[in-house]
């Protein structure tokens, strides 16, 4: 015990709670598919700030919003695309689901259980007492702050895993094939045995289409396509039932991609996988997804299934990202929309609707640049946020109000 910890009274530190009972653990009321199931994933109200330092001493001077206000629920065996322009935000929820970055505020859950990290509680004490520090508890004033403990445990990273968008700098040059797709076994699995990895290494290979002289090769004898294969692999050692995806076709070719996205479609159905896809290309996500989420400037603009956003899109930018893909036909092409000017400062939106400056249907809104947009139920599992249009009357009641 340091000099510090000495100036919390013994009775008071025996009467410091050993865990977070006046927290909320757990959620309730939780929404269900078509098949009266749970979400295996959920977030309510994720916000995540970077912060921003400067000054002669490095001091705080602002906040990134790099996600602000995000809520959505992922079951299995659907994938939930995140689609938007660099920057929005798409990676900060993967982290934050990761426990990777620490949220500014929000709730995230993985079935009923609360897996984020809420940062510190304040306990209220009837006496003052100066700073000090025992066994996590911090005092000072009137108050006693204790930090909680890491709720991201080592079985809950066995059921939420990552694929990265480069398979190169995720893969260690120095460690073999059996040895990277068996570490997590040893850590997360707690496996000893080298004749059990290898065992366990080889199934996974061969699920993902690899053979068994690949095992003891090093990453750089692969192609790029087989060394996202090896990365699917170990993803798949600690039989997850949520996967995020991070954009792992962007660094393939095209005939790889296919490869790459119909053995994750067939990975999905035999184990019944959560895919959370994060990509630029909308053109995968219309192969793949099962709802898609369009994200801008740390919000969801509109959330559907992949055929109420690909042909039935409400929002001015999910029209937008539409036109904005490759077009064979010349009369498609004609009719592409152009944004005019930049992507806002995430760290000073503008204020109302974020996307108001660039908006090509803005002169039909009303108070655009002084509302904050709203969700409108479109019907079924179709979301807009938007403002109404300037010709008709203050509502938020639903899509006959939208341009």
């Amino acid at each position: 015990m340091d000099a510090a910890a000495e100036k919390l009274p013994t009775d008071l530190v025996e009467n410091l709670p050993t865990d977070i009972e006046n927290l909320p653990t757990n959620i309730e009321n939780l929404p269900t598919n078509s098949k009266g199931e749970l979400p295996v994933l959920s977030v309510r109200n994720l916000h995540v700030y970077y912060p921003v330092q400067g000054g002669l001493f490095k001091r705080k001077v602002g906040d990134v919003r790099a996600v602000n206000d995000v809520s959505f629920d992922l079951f299995k065996g659907e994938t939930l695309g995140l689609v938007g322009e660099s920057g929005c935000g798409k990676t900060t929820i993967a982290k934050a689901i990761l426990n990777l970055v620490r949220t500014h505020s929000g709730e995230i859950y993985y079935g009923k259980k609360r897996i984020d990290d809420p940062g510190t509680i304040v306990i209220p004490n009837e006496k003052t007492f100066k700073i000090g520090r025992y066994r996590g508890y911090y005092a000072h004033g009137n108050y006693i702050f204790q930090r909680i403990t890491d709720r991201f445990t080592k079985d809950l990273r066995q059921k939420i895993q990552i694929v990265f968008q480069d398979p190169d700098s995720s893969l260690n040059p120095r460690m073999k094939i059996v040895d990277i797709i068996g570490e997590p076994l040893r850590i997360l699995k707690g496996i000893k045995k080298k004749s059990e990895i290898r065992r366990r290494v080889l199934e996974l290979l061969e699920i993902v289409s690899l053979k068994v002289e690949h095992l003891d090769r090093f990453p750089h004898e692969f192609s790029g396509g087989q060394k996202q294969r090896i990365v699917i692999a170990r993803a798949l050692a600690c039989d997850p039932e949520v996967l995020i995806l991070d954009e792992p076709t962007s660094a393939l070719d095209v005939s790889v991609q296919a490869q790459i996205l119909n053995l994750l479609i067939d990975l999905q159905r035999r184990f019944n996988l959560a895919f959370l896809f994060i990509t630029h290309d909308l053109s995968v996500i219309q192969h793949i997804g099962t709802r898609i989420a369009v994200m801008y400037l740390g919000k969801f603009a509109e959330i559907g299934t992949v055929d109420d956003i690909f042909h039935a899109p409400n929002h001015p930018y999910t029209k937008a990202l539409l036109s904005a893909r490759p077009m064979f036909d010349a009369e498609l092409r004609k009719n592409r929309i152009i944004l005019e000017g930049e992507i806002p400062s995430p760290q000073h939106p503008p204020p109302g609707c974020a996307f108001h400056p660039r908006c090509q249907e803005k002169g039909d809104h009303s108070t655009c640049n002084l509302e904050e947009p709203e969700r409108i139920h479109l019907g079924g599992d179709h979301y807009t946020w938007c403002v109404p249009t300037g010709t008709s009357p203050k509502t938020f009641k639903g899509q006959e109000v939208i341009s």
